[in-house]
């Protein structure tokens, strides 16, 4: 059977983070004299920083520069980060994946800093496990460039991928790098519409879709046990 890999996106997917990244850039944008609408937290779920900053500017005219956005932010963000959480229902994928040795890598559009941050507070880091981060590539999600670098980096085909994401841009990038995608919206985010070539999962309940598109069906009745 051709080898299969698992192309995570983390922030929202692998890591309950999403809250704390617009809670920690609301604290520093208030120190720097800014009021964000809670309303844009749903907008900006899966953009990389870049694209936060744009927002930023176009929506409440944010004037300091990236760097300083940056700054103040990242801050915020790890001094709250160790009481991050695994989301709920990652570790019955993980045991899937380890109990049938099927490779997976983490692809984020977040800095090195803030990935290596959430695995150390969730215990995802181990030796060996590839990462993408927004700085080992020249362009983010919706690009399809960090999928394919994690791809080629597990030397996995990626017709032979499966990118599970929380967000339509990481889902975007999956469909364009050629890979199938499953979307795993947070269980609050009824509202997401994720393109149609997109697998919808139950927000409960990864692993069943997982192991549906990983394995024939001969398989479920062994695999059901790792639920």
């Amino acid at each position: 059977m051709t080898e299969r890999a698992v192309l995570f996106d983390m922030d929202g997917t692998l890591v309950d983070s999403e809250a704390l990244h617009f809670e920690a850039m609301k604290q520093a944008l208030q120190q720097m004299g800014y009021r964000v609408p809670d309303a844009l937290a749903d907008r900006m779920t899966g953009m990389s920083g870049g694209d936060c900053h744009a927002l930023l500017r176009e929506t409440i005219g944010f004037k300091p520069s990236f760097a300083d956005y940056v700054e103040g932010k990242y801050r915020c963000y790890l001094a709250d980060a160790a009481r991050l959480e695994r989301r709920h229902g990652v570790d019955a994928v993980l045991r899937l994946l380890a109990e049938t040795r099927t490779p997976f890598a983490i692809v984020s559009n977040s800095d090195r800093m803030l990935v290596d941050a959430n695995l150390r507070a969730v215990g995802l880091q181990q030796p060996g496990l590839v990462t993408i981060s927004r700085n080992d590539v020249l362009r983010g999600k919706p690009d399809p460039e960090p999928y394919l670098r994690a791809a080629h980096l597990l030397g996995v085909s990626p017709e032979n991928c499966i990118v599970v994401e929380d967000s339509i841009p990481g889902a975007v990038a999956g469909l364009a790098a050629g890979m199938a995608v499953i979307g795993w919206p947070e269980p609050h985010r009824t509202d997401l519409v994720f393109p149609p070539s997109a697998i919808p999962a139950d927000p409960e309940d990864l692993a069943s879709t997982l192991a549906g598109l990983l394995f024939p069906s001969s398989l479920q009745t062994t695999l059901q046990g790792c639920d």
